[in-house]
């Protein structure tokens, strides 16, 4: 690892420093390392806030190169803003993470990702809906983002994470704290088999204030955010509201209207918010971006096995009927409807009248 970056992950650890803070510390100092070194009277010249200069004078004492081996100890990658690996999504957010902490699969960080948010204090219905549409999109190569609270965001990691779906997690704490402790099991589960994102460092406790900077983290992964239950003063609004100055889609799930729990989410629709009661009708909102039409090809290809590769491409040449299929991939009956029935459900395919299918347009 490169020594600058070494003392820029230092500098992002010192407690009360922020994206402005730390731009302001790199414009005057130039270098990292150079406000590691840096005399109080020079700090303060620099950011003009005594406590914050106290924070960084006592992180001085700190030996930088002791954190870096804790993270590699612990298998977490870091990413400063100024890097290429650094996701590309939130890079273009207006105050993007100066350092972002990941672990596990790191390429899912530049995936096509929709948000999923909602109250902590889910009904059944909440999250019945979590869980199917973070299914469906899953089903579809999209990587659901979520912030791994207990109600919805739990709901929609697991929806998403069945059948080898992705999820990113994205945290209000350091990544190596377990919060809430009940998903102790999911957030291990994403770590193998998803990611985990947070710009707090190792051992940050889930303060208050941390959530809504956690949010816009959330939405700036994402193409568009969807809310599927939220009271009139959910957190989940925020995120709503990042999504629109981030120039993101937002969308919400309606409710019963005599529930407190969709206060929030009905209120989202009257302002604008497009209506959600299926994934096509989030995907439909794409439609006309051929880059995001794409990537949802490319990331559905990637998912198919050798046989159902087979069918779509023979599919995708002319409509055909079971028999066609089965006479040319050579194999039973049976078989071939288990592939199409995958296929319709990654909606690849649709189904025609005379029990034809064809290629169903993105």
């Amino acid at each position: 690892m490169e020594r600058e970056k070494i003392f820029k992950i230092w500098l992002s650890t010192v407690k009360g420093i922020g994206y402005k803070s730390f731009v302001q510390l790199m414009e005057f100092f130039k270098t990292a390392e150079g406000v590691y070194k840096a005399k109080e009277i020079d700090i303060f010249k620099a950011i003009g806030n005594r406590k914050l200069v106290q924070n960084i004078i006592e992180a001085q004492k700190l030996n930088p190169f002791d954190y870096i081996e804790r993270l590699q100890n612990l298998k977490i990658s870091v990413y400063t803003l100024e890097e290429e690996e650094y996701p590309k999504e939130l890079k273009n957010i207006y105050d993007p993470p100066p350092v972002l902490y990941l672990k596990g699969n790191i390429n899912l960080k530049d995936n096509l990702c929709i948000a999923m948010v909602g109250s902590r204090n889910a009904t059944f219905y909440g999250k019945q809906v979590a869980q199917k549409l973070a299914y469906e999109l899953s089903e579809r190569g999209i990587t659901v983002v979520s912030g791994m609270a207990r109600g919805i965001d739990s709901f929609s990691h697991i929806g998403a994470l069945k059948e080898r779906g992705k999820t990113i997690a994205v945290l209000g704490n350091g990544i190596n704290i377990v919060y809430p402790r009940e998903n102790k099991k999911l957030m291990e589960q994403i770590s193998e088999e998803g990611l985990l994102v947070s710009e707090f460092p190792l051992d940050a406790p889930p303060l208050p204030q941390n959530f809504p900077l956690r949010n816009r983290i959330i939405s700036g992964l994402s193409l568009g955010v969807v809310v599927i239950e939220a009271g009139i003063k959910s957190g989940s609004l925020l995120t709503a509201q990042f999504a629109l100055e981030q120039g993101r889609e937002v969308f919400a799930v309606p409710g019963n209207i005599t529930s407190a729990y969709s206060r929030g989410t009905n209120e989202l629709i009257k302002q604008g918010a497009k209506i959600v009661i299926g994934v096509e009708d989030i995907l439909e909102e794409f439609n006309l971006r051929e880059d995001v039409q794409q990537k949802i090809e490319e990331n559905l290809m990637s998912s198919l096995t050798e046989e159902e590769k087979e069918v779509y491409d023979f599919i995708c040449e002319a409509p055909r009927d079971i028999e066609e299929i089965a006479g040319y991939v050579k194999i039973k009956i049976s078989k071939v409807n288990a592939i199409l029935s995958s296929l319709m459900l990654k909606g690849m395919i649709e189904k025609l009248p005379g029990n034809k299918y064809e290629k169903k347009i993105f």
